[in-house]
């Protein structure tokens, strides 16, 4: 699996003109899944996120995670972050799970955030839908994790 972590102030998702998530301070997460992800790439993921210290003190260091500040997030799915742009100008998306396979690990990964962190501070898009990302980024702070590397 492969996450983009971005630290925010603020972040929105609109499908169809409709505001379906939205946040204060916290993370918007863009999540990947690949073939090779197993529910055990999701909890890995799932213990990482909320530990994660990018959020600054007050010595104005990152040693504050989203679980100490009482931050939120917002998980979107994004098949897009499997490209493979090696060859010619069209990404090949190869790479990228089919939804039958990303989406139970994409909702596992929710579920336990939402067991860590509360279900009101763990929002999401809709899975496979197009949407509208709105956010301001904090920093900027963006993180990429990938679970086959860490």
């Amino acid at each position: 699996m492969k996450a983009i972590i971005q630290r925010v102030a603020e972040a929105s998702v609109e499908i169809d003109g409709t505001c379906v998530a939205k946040i204060n301070r916290g993370f918007l997460v863009l999540l990947g899944v690949t073939h090779t992800d197993t529910m055990a790439d999701a909890e890995k993921l799932a213990k990482k996120i909320p530990a994660l210290r990018i959020f600054e003190d007050a010595q104005g260091l990152m040693n504050l995670s989203l679980a100490d500040i009482g931050g939120e997030v917002i998980v979107v799915s994004q098949f897009t972050l499997y490209a493979d742009t090696r060859k010619g100008n069209r990404p090949s998306f190869i790479e990228a799970a089919r939804p039958e396979h990303a989406e139970p690990l994409y909702e596992a990964l929710v579920r336990r955030l939402r067991e860590t962190l509360g279900e009101p501070r763990v929002q999401t898009g809709r899975f496979g839908a197009e949407m509208k990302v709105r956010l301001l980024n904090d920093g900027p702070v963006t993180i990429e994790i990938e679970t086959g590397q860490n």
